[in-house]
C-alpha cells in the first residue's frame, strides 16, 4: 500500500491515531503508542513487497550501526578517513538502488522511501562530525527518527535536533489543541490540492497534451500547454503529499517543517529554491553546497571566489538531478538550474553596481512572471516528454 495514495491508507491511519487524539487533549504523552503506531503503518505499507521489507529491515540495521558505532568513535577521535567512509557507507544504499536498474538487477534491492531515510542517516553522521549531535541517541528514539512513517515515503526531510526536541516535550492541553487543529486543516488542504486540483489537471489535460488533435497549431501549442500544466500538476499532486505528511506529523505532535511556501511567486531563481521542496533544497544546501565551497576555500586552490561559487552550483544540481534518476532528462534539468543560478548570481552582481533593474512593484511583478516562466520550461524538462 503507497502512502496517502487510497482512502482505505486514511482510514487506516485515522482509526490508529484515535488514542493519540485523546491522549494529546488530555495533556498526556503518548510517544510509545505512536511508535508502536509507525510499527504497524510501515507493516501495512511494505506487506505486499518481501524484497521491500527486507530491504528496509537490512537498510535500518545498517544505518544505526553506522551512526551509533560512528558516535561513539568520534568521541575519541576524529579522523577525516574514517568519517569519509562512514558517509561512503551511510551512502552505499542509495547509489546501488540506483546503479542496480542500469545492469538489468531492477529488483534485487530497494523500498518506498530509501532515498528520505539516507537523507536522515547522511546528516546524523555530518552533524556528529561537526560536534553537533554528541549524546548518546537512544535506540528507539533514533529508530523513531529514521522510521517515522508520515514521512517516511517522501518527504519532508526533519533533521533530528528538531525531530528530538519535539519528541522529549510533550505538549499541554492548549499546544496540542492547536497542532490538532493545524494538523487537520493540513490534511484538508492536500485533499484539495492531491484529489482534486491535481486529479482535474492530470486528467483534463496531460493526459490529453501535447498529442490533443483538438489542440491549434499542434504540436507547439500542445507542448506550451503541456508545459504549464504539468508545472501546476507537479506541484498541487507533490504539495499535496507534503501538506498530509506533516498534517499527520502535527497530530501526532511532531511540527514536521514546511516544504513548499508558494514557489511560484518567487521573484529569481534564488527565491524559487528557497520555496520549492525546501527541506530538500536547504539540504543539498547545507550539505553538499557549504561543504564544498567551505571545502574549496580552505584548501585555496581557486582563489577566485565566484568561481567556487559556481562550480559549487553545477555540482549542487548535478548531483540532485542524477538523485532523481540516471536518465537525460533529470541530469539536463540539474545542468539547467546550475545555469539559471549562475546567470542570475552574474546579473544580481552586476546590476548592483549599474542599477540597470531598480527594485520597485513593478519589476518585481516582472521578475515573478520572468521566473515563472523559466521554471516551468525546467519542469518540462524534468516531465521527459523531450525524449519520447
Amino acid at each position: 500500500m503507497i502512502p496517502y495514495e487510497s482512502f482505505i491508507f486514511f482510514f487506516i491511519v485515522a482509526l490508529l491515531l484515535v488514542p493519540t487524539i485523546v491522549l494529546g487533549l488530555k495533556g498526556k504523552t503518548s510517544k510509545a503508542y505512536n511508535m508502536f503506531v509507525t510499527l504497524v503503518v510501515l507493516a501495512i505499507v511494505f506487506s505486499s513487497s518481501l524484497v521491500g521489507t527486507i530491504s528496509l529491515l537490512v537498510f535500518t540495521i545498517w544505518q544505526v550501526v553506522l551512526i551509533k558505532g560512528y558516535l561513539s568513535y568520534r568521541k575519541q577521535k576524529n579522523s577525516t578517513f574514517v568519517f569519509c567512509v562512514a558517509m561512503a557507507a551511510s551512502i552505499l544504499p542509495l547509489v546501488l538502488v540506483k546503479v542496480f536498474p542500469l545492469i538489468g538487477l531492477n529488483h534485487l534491492f530497494g523500498f518506498l522511501g530509501i532515498s528520505y531515510l539516507t537523507f536522515k542517516a547522511v546528516q546524523m553522521v555530518i552533524e556528529t562530525r561537526d560536534g553537533l549531535i554528541k549524546a548518546d541517541i537512544p535506540l528507539l528514539d533514533l529508530l523513531y527518527f529514521l522510521l517515522f512513517f508520515p514521512t517516511v515515503s517522501s518527504g519532508p526531510i526533519d533533521r533530528w535536533r528538531r525531530f528530538e526536541k519535539d519528541h522529549l516535550t510533550t505538549p499541554t492541553k492548549e499546544q496540542y489543541r492547536e497542532y490538532l487543529y493545524l494538523g487537520i486543516n493540513k490534511v484538508f488542504r492536500g485533499f484539495l490540492y492531491k484529489f482534486i486540483i491535481a486529479y482535474l489537471i492530470h486528467h483534463y489535460l496531460i493526459t490529453y497534451l501535447p498529442a490533443n488533435p483538438f489542440v491549434p497549431l499542434r504540436p507547439i501549442v500542445g507542448h506550451i500547454l503541456y508545459m504549464y500544466s504539468y508545472s501546476l500538476y507537479l506541484f498541487f499532486d507533490f504539495a499535496g503529499y507534503s501538506a498530509f505528511a506533516i498534517g499527520i506529523s502535527y497530530i501526532m505532535g511532531i511540527k514536521t517543517p514546511e516544504n513548499f511556501n508558494l514557489p511560484f511567486i518567487s521573484r529569481n531563481i534564488k527565491d524559487f529554491w528557497n520555496r520549492w521542496h525546501m527541506t530538500l533544497s536547504f539540504w543539498f544546501r547545507d550539505y553538499v553546497y557549504m561543504r564544498f565551497v567551505f571545502w574549496m576555500t580552505k584548501k585555496k586552490w581557486i582563489k577566485n571566489r565566484y568561481t567556487v561559487s559556481n562550480i559549487g552550483y553545477v555540482l549542487l544540481f548535478l548531483i540532485m538531478g542524477v538523485w532523481h534518476g540516471i536518465a537525460p532528462q533529470y541530469i539536463i534539468y540539474g545542468l539547467y538550474h546550475a545555469l539559471l543560478i549562475i546567470s542570475f548570481d552574474f546579473f544580481d552582481r552586476w546590476n548592483r553596481k549599474r542599477k540597470f533593474w531598480p527594485k520597485n512593484k513593478i519589476t518585481h511583478v516582472i521578475s515573478v512572471i520572468i521566473t515563472f516562466h523559466f521554471i516551468c520550461f525546467g519542469f518540462y524538462i524534468f516531465s521527459g516528454i523531450l525524449f519520447r
